[in-house]
């Protein structure tokens, strides 16, 4: 068993956030003696799942749902699989995104280590839109999808 200061260190999470999450009803089974909070295994691991579903994009309230439906039991199976195939796919499109956005700052670093180089940007407009060295085309082309 942990307590609420042990978590916080754990989890790089403010203690208040904690008490929020508490508040908010994430830890149905939380553990209690008086008004200390203890944290089992079980616990820990709801910690994760919410600062997943958090990271994902999800926000406090459909994270309570979840907590909802895992107190369901089997009957919700179906529901939760659904809310993490969501989240996947809603993560993956943003990393689409963000390789994209990476390509273009690595793209652009190069323009301008290069535009530095020559002095100018004369050689580097005459190799655009297909002309740059291969690596560097493909993260100009990833840039450009």
């Amino acid at each position: 068993m942990y307590t609420i200061g042990q978590v916080s260190e754990m989890f790089g999470l403010p203690i208040s956030t904690l008490r929020y999450y508490d508040k908010e009803g994430l830890f149905p089974n939380l553990e209690r003696k008086g008004n200390i909070r203890y944290f089992g295994e079980k616990d820990l691991e709801v910690i994760r799942i919410i600062e997943c579903l958090k990271a994902s994009g999800l926000e406090i309230k459909a994270i309570k749902q979840f907590i909802d439906w895992v107190s369901e039991g089997s009957a919700s199976y179906a529901k939760r699989k659904e809310l993490f195939e969501s989240r996947k796919a809603a993560v993956q499109a943003e990393i689409k995104q963000m390789e994209k956005t990476l390509a273009l700052l690595k793209f652009k670093c190069w323009y301008y280590e290069t535009a530095m180089a020559d002095g100018n940007e004369d050689n580097l407009n005459a190799m655009l839109p297909d002309k740059l060295p291969k690596e560097i085309q493909e993260l100009y082309d990833k840039a450009h999808e």
